[in-house]
């Protein structure tokens, strides 16, 4: 459920600054495979890997960062 939730912002934030996913994958120097595979939830991405993602949207982690529910 939490990796659905990282993916859905990543991915929302990839198309609001205009990469698809294989200029993106390539930004970041990972396969489209695993780009998709945390996009789709598949993959909780790590915390270095959210950080290189942030880095190449030029936003903060912290704007990924899905929003706590229970707050």
């Amino acid at each position: 459920m939490e990796a659905e939730k990282w993916g859905r912002r990543i991915r929302a934030y990839r198309k609001l600054k205009g990469f698809t996913q294989e200029s993106f994958s390539k930004e970041l120097g990972v396969s489209v495979s695993i780009l998709g595979e945390v996009e789709r939830g598949n993959r909780l991405p790590s915390v270095d890997f959210l950080e290189k993602i942030a880095g190449a949207l030029r936003i903060t982690v912290d704007d990924l960062t899905p929003p706590n529910e229970n707050s």
